[in-house]
């Protein structure tokens, strides 16, 4: 599976993440993040993509004593792919298929913390890419073969969130903008995430280990 190709990254981020927590003592030093939403393609990302449910994981490293933390996050983002030209060596189009990205942002926040409210933002770049599908069509067995085309592509993400403090944990809304330096179907690919989620505070945990 194409996602076994950014574990390692994330499992590094993580283990990085732990290693500074553990020499100090900030409460707020390290979350995991994990949210639910939609991407909403925008301009002419529109006329090939749709939004579905999306998933995303990432975590927040407080650095130094300020409100500055880095965010890296993995977008699992879910689109119904509508194919305007087929890929070369195929005669048909995909029509309401299914398009998902695998892509790695690694960003620098700043959070402000007011009582029970936190408010942020956050601008980053990386890279992964989008599978899209593709339809072989056998005219004398009377077959449909499917395949995925792996469209790389690197990409810049700036965004803005609200969290509010429940105890252990923050709720949270987000809302960013991505965008591609790769080309889909002949155009580009910028989309508007937006999710809601729960971001578990672990600096108490790391801490008592």
């Amino acid at each position: 599976m194409k996602l076994k190709l950014l574990t390692p990254i994330v499992l590094l981020f993580v283990a990085i993440s732990i290693k500074a927590t553990a020499q100090t003592g900030r409460p707020d030093k390290l979350y995991s993040m994990s949210g639910l939403g939609f991407a909403f393609p925008m301009g002419e990302t529109s006329d090939y993509l749709k939004p579905k449910f999306s998933t995303s994981l990432g975590l927040n490293l407080g650095l130094g004593n300020s409100g500055l933390f880095l965010y890296p996050k993995v977008s699992l983002h879910a689109f119904t792919f509508n194919q305007i030209t087929p890929d070369a060596g195929y005669t048909y189009t995909i029509q309401k298929g299914r398009a998902t990205t695998y892509l790695l942002n690694v960003a620098l926040g700043y959070r402000k913390i007011v009582e029970k409210w936190a408010f942020y933002g956050f601008a980053g770049a990386g890279g992964g890419f989008i599978l899209t599908p593709q339809a072989g069509v056998n005219a004398t067995s009377l077959q449909v073969t499917m395949d995925n085309k792996t469209n790389s592509l690197g990409i810049a993400e700036g965004g803005a969130g609200i969290e509010y403090n429940i105890g252990g944990a923050n709720l949270f809304v987000e809302a960013s903008y991505m965008y591609g330096f790769s080309k889909i179907q002949n155009r580009t690919f910028n989309t508007v995430p937006i999710q809601i989620g729960i971001k578990p505070n672990l600096s108490k945990l790391l801490n008592k280990l």
